[in-house]
């Protein structure tokens, strides 16, 4: 079995510019403080992805552009249709159509989906912290998943161990 990692990252605080369609909403200042936070934190706590998946809403785009520079090497990144706002299911699809070679896969995408794809994946944590998870996911939120498997296509529910909740908040 191989240690795999699962990064989910909800895209930062966007705003609601009027006459905006959702797809185009850019990212409030506050967004725009937190994403680099939260790169930040990653580069310093070496969670470093092999595969960055992105959707192509210009709030993930912007989040992760503010995220990359933190990281110590240029990181390969696809921008994903299928993760603009999509249901668990259509996530955990996603993430088992992931090459066998990337042991560490990140997606930036959006709630409930990055939500409840977390909880569904958990099966071993600590209790308070799922607690806060299923409570509230809030932009920039980013969950770490561990889980040993061969191959991505392999992952079910409840086979995830959580590492990490990290929000900008609790970076201050």
């Amino acid at each position: 079995m191989t240690d795999r990692r699962l990064i989910l990252l909800r895209h930062a605080k966007s705003g609601w510019p009027d006459g905006v369609p959702d797809r185009d909403r850019p990212l409030a200042p506050r967004g725009q403080k937190a994403a680099p936070k939260i790169g930040a934190f990653m580069a310093k706590e070496k969670l470093v992805p092999d595969l960055v998946l992105v959707s192509p809403a210009r709030r993930t785009q912007e989040t992760w552009n503010l995220i990359a520079p933190s990281l110590p090497k240029k990181r390969d990144k696809r921008d994903i249709e299928a993760i603009y706002e999509a249901p668990a299911n259509r996530l955990l699809d996603v993430v088992r159509d992931t090459a066998e070679t990337v042991r560490c896969l990140m997606l930036v995408g959006h709630n409930p989906g990055l939500q409840q794809l977390a909880l569904a994946l958990i099966g071993a944590g600590e209790a308070d912290t799922i607690h806060r998870i299923g409570e509230k996911y809030p932009t920039a939120g980013l969950v770490e998943l561990e889980f040993s498997l061969n191959l991505w296509s392999d992952l079910h529910a409840g086979m995830a161990t959580l590492r990490r909740f990290v929000t900008p908040r609790s970076l201050d």
